[in-house]
C-alpha cells in the first residue's frame, strides 16, 4: 500500500530531523494520523492528532479565527494555513499538515465542487506552504487521496531539509 511506504519513509525522515509531526485534519477524519500511527514506532516521531471537523473545533482547537472562515469559508488555503499553524501552537511538534475538503458526495458548489480538497503544512522554521487539490472519484477514493497528498507534503519538506 502506498500510504504505509510512505508513512514509513516518513517516519524516517522524522526520526533523522528529530522532529515530531502533527495533523489538523477535517474531511479526512484521521486518516492522516491513522496512516502515520499503522507504523510500529511511530511514537517516536508522531506527537497529536487534531480532528476539527466543525467550524467550532478549528476556532476552539486550533485558534482559528472566525473571520477567516467567514471571509474564505472553511475549505481553502487561509483556513488551512491557520490550522496548520494552530495545530504546532498547540503541540510539541515540529512539521504540521492541515487538511480540509468537500470528500462528498454532497456539499460541492460551482466554486468549490465535491473532491476539493486544500491543505497546508508548516514548521516551526516559519515555512508554510498551502495548495488546492482537485480529486476524483467517490468519498473514499478522494478521502484516500488526500491522505497520499498529506503524506508526499511531509515527505517533500523534510526531504529538503536533508
Amino acid at each position: 500500500m502506498v500510504t504505509t511506504s510512505m508513512s514509513a519513509q516518513l517516519g524516517q525522515a522524522l526520526k533523522i530531523q528529530q522532529w515530531l509531526a502533527t495533523t489538523a485534519e477535517s474531511c479526512t477524519g484521521g486518516g492522516v494520523s491513522a496512516a502515520i500511527t499503522d507504523i510500529a514506532g511511530s511514537s517516536a516521531w508522531f506527537d497529536r492528532a487534531f480532528i476539527t471537523y466543525s467550524n467550532e473545533a478549528k476556532q476552539e482547537m486550533l485558534g482559528v479565527k472566525p473571520e477567516t472562515l467567514t471571509q474564505y469559508g472553511a475549505v481553502s488555503e487561509p483556513v488551512v494555513q491557520e490550522m496548520a499553524k494552530g495545530a504546532l501552537a498547540h503541540s510539541l511538534a515540529s512539521i504540521s499538515v492541515a487538511i480540509s475538503g468537500i470528500a462528498g458526495p454532497d456539499g460541492g458548489t460551482p466554486d468549490k465542487p465535491v473532491g476539493t480538497v486544500c491543505f497546508a503544512w508548516a514548521d516551526t522554521t516559519g515555512w508554510l506552504v498551502a495548495e488546492t487539490c482537485h480529486f476524483s472519484g467517490d468519498r473514499q477514493a478522494v478521502r484516500a487521496q488526500a491522505v497520499e497528498r498529506a503524506l508526499q507534503g511531509l515527505l517533500e519538506r523534510l526531504n529538503t531539509l536533508q
